[in-house]
């Protein structure tokens, strides 16, 4: 169990988040075609899972745009912006917002998505949510890069979890 801070007010979460050299745990996501997703949808590609708590807050908002905008000249690899936001509501941020290069995905049907990754929040004004975090996985779905933002409200880093595709 870890603990983050959400405006310096801790916050717990439940599961364990992944390390570099585990097995990425599986998972079964939304897209805005209503339609499950699961690891095993991006076989032989690296995967960039940006996890935000909502992309109607400034920062997740901004964490789209920023991966959208950097991730576009990886090769091999798909950044999924994942949140608990229906995906309709990710559709029209996306569409308004201009992004494309990036899969956004609903935890919204998936009961253990965020437990399974160690960013469901328990307690406080986010509880049901999930932290902020990015976690790269490889093309044989081992983590390669974890980053678990220690206060919600701050921006991951970009180029960390990047270069870790290189």
């Amino acid at each position: 169990m870890s603990k983050v801070t959400f405006h310096g007010n801790p916050a717990t979460l439940e599961g364990k988040f992944p390390s570099p050299g585990d097995k990425a745990p599986p998972f079964t996501l939304v897209n805005g075609k209503l339609e499950n997703m699961d690891l095993t949808s991006f076989s032989g590609k690296k995967k960039v899972l940006t996890i935000n708590p909502s992309y109607d807050t400034p920062v997740c908002a901004k964490a789209a745009r920023e991966f959208n905008t950097r991730a576009a000249t990886i090769n091999d690899a798909v950044v999924l912006a994942i949140s608990a936001d229906l995906p309709f509501a990710q559709g029209r941020f996306c569409t308004a917002e201009g992004i494309e290069g990036v899969v956004p995905l609903s935890a919204f049907r998936s009961p253990t998505f965020a437990k399974d990754y160690g960013v469901l929040i328990t307690d406080g004004p986010l509880a049901g949510l999930t932290a902020r975090a990015v976690v790269v996985i490889d093309e044989n779905d081992k983590v390669i890069y974890s980053e678990l933002v220690g206060e919600i409200v701050n921006e991951p880093n970009y180029e960390a979890a990047l270069a870790s595709l290189r």
